[in-house]
Order: C-alpha cells, then sequence, then structure tokens
C-alpha cells in the first residue's frame, strides 16, 4: 500500500481519527477545545450595549470553565444549577442572549444538544383537567438536552382564578428542573417587576434559579447603532440627513406608550422601508440604481406617525 503523502519517514504514526483528545489542564486548553469564546465574542460583536448582560456571561462561562478543571480533580460530586431568570423590557435582547447561552452550554458539555425552545403560558397550561400534564411534558421532552426559554413567565400563575391549571405546569416544571438539571436548562423572562412578583408567590421557583440578568433598556445612541446594523444586513442606509431624523424619531418614540427598544426600530424601518417603496414606484418611468434602491430618504422617516403626534401635543 502506498504511504500518504503527508507521511514523514520515521516519524510516529499518526493518532487514529477517533482517539479522544487529552484532558485539557489549563483554561486556555478548555477554550481551546471548546471554542466557547468564539460565541462570546460574537454576542460582543452582534449586541449593541448590553454590557452588564455580557459581562455576566463571561463570568457564567468562566465559572464553568473553572468547574471543567475541579472535575477533573475530583472537587465537584454534581453540576452546578444553571437555570436562569432574564428581565427587562421588550426588545432588549433577552431571546438572543438565551441562544448565545444555549450554545456556550452545549461547546462546554453542559447540554447535549445546544437548542432552544421558546414557549408562553398558552404551550403549557391546558384548558380542561388533564390537559395540562401532557402539554407541559410534551414540551420539556422537546427541549431535553437544551435550553428552555418561557417568555413572560409570570402568566403561568393566575391565583385570581381557582380553575385556573397553571399551578399545575409550575410543579412539573420545578421537579425536572431539580431532578433533571444535567440535561435542562430552564431560562424564565419578563418585566423585572412582575418576575419579582412571580417568585415572591413561588418561592420552590425562586429557590431554583441560580442566575439573574437584568437587560436594560437601550440610550438612544445605541438604537441608533441598531438601526445602522438592520439596515445594513438588509443593504439599505440612511441617506443625507435620515439618519438624523431617525433620531429625532426615536427620542419622540421612546417617550411614547409599548415602546420595545430594537423590535420597535425595526418596525419603524420596516415602515420606513414601506414609504421608500410607495415613493420609488410611483415614478414609474424612472431609472432605478442600486443607490436609490438602497437608500432610505429622510422624507421616508418624517412621513411617521410619530412627527405628527407630536405637533398636536406641542403647546
Amino acid at each position: 500500500m502506498t504511504a500518504p503523502l503527508y507521511a514523514i519517514p520515521g516519524a510516529p504514526a499518526a493518532a487514529a481519527p477517533d482517539e479522544p483528545p487529552q484532558a485539557a489542564r489549563t483554561v486556555a486548553e478548555v477554550l481551546a477545545q471548546s471554542q466557547v469564546e468564539g460565541v462570546i465574542d460574537e454576542l460582543d460583536r452582534d449586541l449593541i450595549g448590553l454590557v452588564p448582560v455580557k459581562s455576566r456571561i463571561r463570568d457564567i462561562a468562566a465559572l464553568l470553565v473553572i468547574d471543567k478543571l475541579r472535575a477533573q480533580h475530583g472537587l465537584v460530586a454534581q453540576a452546578p444549577s444553571l437555570h436562569m431568570c432574564f428581565t427587562g423590557n421588550p426588545g432588549t435582547g433577552k431571546t438572543t442572549v438565551a441562544l448565545r447561552m444555549a450554545q456556550i452550554l452545549h461547546r462546554l458539555g453542559y447540554v447535549r444538544k445546544g437548542h432552544v425552545v421558546s414557549v408562553t403560558r398558552d404551550d403549557l397550561v391546558g384548558q380542561y383537567i388533564g390537559h395540562t400534564a401532557p402539554k407541559t411534558r410534551e414540551v420539556l421532552k422537546k427541549a431535553m438536552g437544551g435550553v428552555l426559554f418561557i417568555d413572560e413567565a409570570y402568566y403561568l400563575y393566575r391565583p385570581e382564578n381557582e380553575r385556573d391549571y397553571g399551578q399545575e405546569a409550575i410543579e412539573i416544571l420545578l421537579q425536572v428542573m431539580e431532578n433533571q438539571r444535567d440535561d435542562l436548562v430552564v431560562i424564565l423572562a419578563g418585566y423585572k417587576d412582575r418576575m419579582d412578583t412571580f417568585f415572591q408567590s413561588n418561592p420552590g421557583m425562586s429557590s431554583r434559579i441560580a442566575h439573574h440578568l437584568d437587560f436594560p433598556d437601550y440610550a438612544t445612541p445605541e438604537l441608533l447603532q441598531i438601526a445602522d446594523r438592520m439596515l445594513s444586513a438588509t443593504q439599505y442606509r440612511f441617506g443625507a440627513e435620515a439618519r438624523e431624523a431617525f433620531d429625532n424619531y426615536l427620542h419622540l418614540r421612546i417617550a411614547q406608550p409599548h415602546f420595545a427598544n430594537a423590535r420597535s426600530v425595526r418596525n419603524a424601518l420596516d415602515r420606513a422601508r414601506l414609504r421608500q417603496a410607495s415613493r420609488l414606484y410611483a415614478d414609474r418611468d424612472r431609472e432605478l440604481g442600486a443607490a436609490e434602491l438602497s437608500t432610505i430618504a429622510a422624507g421616508d422617516i418624517l412621513a411617521s406617525r410619530v412627527f405628527a403626534n407630536s405637533e398636536k401635543d406641542a403647546p
């Protein structure tokens, strides 16, 4: 048989492809084997702001890396509790961070699959006797080996309704969070004040949450950076004075009800694109180049009802 082209005469035989890697002995070796730093770098690159959240994620990753090294010396008897609570207003990146957290846990070997199953109350709680337990267990079955992300988790508990079945779902979740925490990480999410009330009413759930991360609202400059990235991702850009117009839009919109941070930015840009499309569509005989097709003009922003409403509210 002809020797492989890469073989060196007299050199030791190459290791078998399926030979397990040597156990890591340093932090650098754990990071190299897991490639977990790549996920953290993506989090830093993809998400604007959120400095306290990113710092906490790095702390959790550091804990898991050191825990792996401790395990090799017989210093750990059981896996650490990794259930979490993400609190903050809508559009602050909670779902995105949950996805990255699942990748980190998977690469470090704390979950088998690294997928995220996102659910709300309706996915867990039934409407009649005997309906809730099968629904909840089916969701848990899908989430095993990964992360179960429960948005607006406080809606599981409705003490004002004696016939509500949310408490049954909570009891099943508590059992799984305790008994199968080595195969499932649960992340609860929602508004901070409502989550605080939920934990006060459900101390068993509170005692099982090891990490609480609070997601702050974005500042206006951060929202403007998010808008730039969203446009760039779809090959659009702000035209002359359009970015300044959008900055003014943000200052007005933040003061109005139901503002949802990055989610509201995305919605505003979608409406601006609609106005741009209508403007270009109206001039049917005009030859359009790439620049015109990818530019959001100031007028596309200023036509928003947010500006009209601000004029009505002016003294």
